[in-house]
């Protein structure tokens, strides 16, 4: 006969001398636990799988507790204070006598702590289809990040001291292309039973989406909201289709709505009865994922010249299929990945000189390396330190550009040496066409009930990104920091959807929600002759380059 009682506030049915954790695991409810290790019996086993009972407040091991009569309308919960404390200890004792990696360098480095050792040996192993369960834990959308993701795992991955870093992106890409390459047949994440809850997620972007396919996974109801005609957010409109086709795109947003998740586009918070009230009426939980869709100005005379425009802005109207007529001379300013994105996507669009003006030097660019290689090879013209002062206009269209010229001082905050302006030297630069590629804002019309940060960012609780409403969580470029990398966003997706699930069936996101960054690990600090040294034994071997079209071939279209 059935025994019936809760944990944390969720109703869960067990038989009869099952343990306790399989029970928690059944309803997609986390314990952390070391027992997995069948040499490892139970008795004397690491001790952080512990949870205490509401009455009288008994602790007790759930690999090891099996479930009987006495637990018929007992209710359990795994992350009260006493269990956190409990579980704290067992872990300190566990660390006195341990010197070796928890984690791999990789995982720790990736903001989705994403098993990238995992899914690359099974992927060498032949396991693809494992490889993308694995990734799939982690990241939804594995096709379109493996090909757009600066992969802050690959710079730290140990082989790169023997010749290079192993090619954990591609291989991402590459089991996700496998993957949908299967169709109807793709895997898709598991959902668990319904369990009545309803959220929306306002926003369809790699964090919006993240968000949505972990919150169906658990069983809730999903819905995502985003203002513009297709899902995908900056994936779909801030990256060129010779980065990131939209057909990934489209395949992978299918997939995750497969999982039973409502899409719903054009739909602007603000705007008719989507406001943020409403949202909070009619659904149990909000998350509020809308990304950094205002482009940064520089403040300059001449800004407001017909032919200026943001780099975020003019990458949405080429993907939106309106390419807009620049002239034959365009000067793209920044030198991150978005101003990559804009040179190389006004060469296509046919300008016959494009200019990237950046004010430090190519050593201090933040764009990937390739991207300033590929953009160089197709005839992109770079103009290193110097800052332009005023953008000129005749009869109120660009005519040119007036920079000063710069040399590099002392560090800045950011460790990057500080670029200063070179008394009295100026170059003036003709161009018919400007795009200002320097950073990214938020636009926040409709969440004024929301607390801000000075950025003009959502305030979002770093650890379980409660916002200053209940109910509201927020993640990604919207909040805090700003406008970063995709995997950094989906990384808070992760966290958000992590702290939502708890707070729609224990009401505990407020106090705690399960931290990665948070939790102990123990990493040797090697050297990378001490790396050589200790990997002595592995043949060396390049990695195998992926193929690319000439430039003068690229560089006429928008393929991939």
């Amino acid at each position: 006969m059935s025994i019936h009682f809760k944990i944390n506030n969720t109703e869960v049915e067990a038989e009869p001398g099952e343990l306790l954790i399989h029970t928690a695991q059944k309803y997609g409810i986390e314990i952390p636990s070391l027992c997995h290790n069948d040499k490892v019996k139970s008795y004397g086993a690491c001790g952080v799988c512990v949870v205490e009972n509401a009455k009288g407040g008994k602790l007790m091991r759930s690999c090891s507790t099996e479930v009987g009569p006495q637990f018929e309308g007992m209710e359990i919960y795994t992350e009260t204070p006493r269990v956190i404390q409990a579980r704290k200890i067992a872990v300190e004792l566990l660390m006195t006598d341990h010197t070796g990696d928890c984690r791999p360098p990789c995982m720790l480095e990736c903001p989705a702590h994403t098993d990238c050792q995992g899914y690359v040996g099974l992927i060498a192993n032949g396991f693809t289809e494992e490889a993308v369960r694995l990734i799939m834990e982690k990241i939804p959308l594995p096709a379109s990040i493996g090909r757009v993701c600066p992969h802050p795992c690959e710079k730290a991955c140990r082989r790169a001291a023997l010749e290079e870093p192993v090619s954990i992106a591609n291989l991402k890409r590459f089991a996700g292309d496998v993957n949908l390459g299967k169709g109807e047949h793709a895997y898709k994440p598991d959902v668990l039973p319904d369990t009545g809850k309803k959220v929306a997620v306002i926003g369809g972007g790699p964090a919006g989406l993240t968000a949505a396919a972990v919150l169906r996974g658990k069983g809730h109801a999903v819905e995502v909201f985003d203002m513009m005609p297709e899902m995908g957010g900056m994936l779909r409109y801030g990256i060129p289709e010779y980065r990131l086709p939209k057909a990934i795109v489209a395949q992978e947003v299918a997939l995750l709505a497969s999982m039973g998740i409502g899409m719903h586009n054009n739909v602007k918070v603000g705007e008719g009865k989507y406001t943020l009230e409403y949202f909070r009426s009619e659904y149990d939980a909000v998350i509020v994922a809308i990304g950094a869709w205002t482009s940064s100005r520089m403040r300059i005379p001449g800004e407001d010249l017909a032919g200026v425009m943001g780099g975020i802005d003019f990458l949405r109207e080429i993907a939106l299929g309106k390419i807009p007529d620049l002239g034959r001379k365009v000067a793209v300013v920044g030198g991150g990945n978005t101003a990559m994105d804009a040179c190389r996507s006004a060469v296509r669009a046919g300008a016959s000189e494009v200019y990237t003006i950046y004010r430090r030097t190519r050593a201090e660019m933040p764009a990937e390396q390739i991207e300033i290689d590929e953009a160089e090879e197709e005839g992109v013209v770079f103009k290193f330190l110097c800052n332009p002062v005023e953008i000129l206009g005749k009869d109120g269209r660009v005519c040119a550009v007036k920079a000063q010229k710069m040399k590099l001082g002392e560090p800045d905050a950011g460790g990057r040496r500080a670029p200063v302006p070179v008394d009295g030297e100026f170059e003036t630069i003709e161009v018919d066409t400007v795009i200002m590629a320097i950073g990214q804002s938020c636009n926040l019309s409709g969440f004024e009930t929301l607390e801000h940060t000075k950025k003009n960012t959502l305030s979002a609780d770093e650890t379980n990104f409660t916002t200053s409403e209940s109910g509201v969580f927020a993640c990604g470029d919207v909040t805090n920091r700003g406008a970063g990398i995709a995997i950094a966003a989906i990384a808070e997706a992760q966290k958000a959807a992590a702290a939502a699930h708890e707070y729609l069936t224990s009401g505990l996101a407020a106090e705690r929600a399960k931290n990665e960054d948070e939790m102990f690990y123990s990493k040797r600090e090697l050297s990378k002759e001490q790396i050589r040294e200790e990997y002595s034994f592995r043949n060396s071997e390049n990695r195998v380059p992926l193929r690319h079209r000439s430039a003068q071939e690229r560089k006429t279209d928008f393929k991939e």
